[in-house]
């Protein structure tokens, strides 16, 4: 009767165990989640702010053409863009490109005056910003969400309920290496 009782209760807290770390790890998949949700509002904002920002370029600038095309180009790859990897390599084509478009503004004193165009500027400046951090918090949450997969015991619990890893959101090879700086 009494091994009958120990095996009850160990069956018991057997059971709360797998609960708590299913749980556990449920809260870390959906922190990752809600994470790269985060990014995805940053990254909305910025779409809709490009188009205004090339019109307001184009009504200045209209035979720079070629950079206006390349910032629209890459803002639709970087919406069509899958996964993580995939995202990080397109936003970081439609930085570089909008660093091309702020280039030729500098060419315009008339531009680089006009209030419209400051406005845009300091919105998309600041949402560089926010995205910056929303990536950083993505990747933290990324960072605890693999740990708590594949630590032990959660890592059995992990397995059996399908749990799987998730990549990071990071610069290409690249981007990675000291900035060179000519004059």
């Amino acid at each position: 009767m009494l091994g009958l009782i120990i095996g009850g209760v160990v069956v018991v807290l057997l059971v709360l165990f797998l609960i708590v770390m299913y749980n556990r790890l449920v809260g870390l998949r959906n922190k990752v989640e809600n994470a790269w949700a985060q990014i995805d509002v940053q990254l909305k904002r910025r779409y809709d702010l490009i188009p205004n920002l090339v019109e307001t370029v184009r009504g200045y600038a209209t035979h720079e053409r070629q950079t206006l095309e390349a910032v629209t180009q890459a803002r639709a790859n970087a919406l069509n863009a899958q996964g993580a990897v995939a995202q990080a390599e397109a936003e970081n084509m439609l930085s570089a490109a909008l660093k091309s478009l702020f280039a030729v503004a500098e060419a315009y004193p008339d531009l680089k005056a006009n209030q419209n165009f400051l406005s845009l500027q300091e919105e998309l400046a600041t949402t560089e910003n926010r995205i910056a951090y929303s990536r950083q918090y993505y990747n933290d949450a990324v960072q605890t969400y693999n740990t708590g997969i594949q630590t032990v015991p959660a890592n059995f619990v992990a397995g059996m309920f399908g749990f799987r890893e998730r990549e990071y959101f990071t610069a290409p090879e690249a981007e990675r290496g000291p900035v060179r700086v000519q004059f």
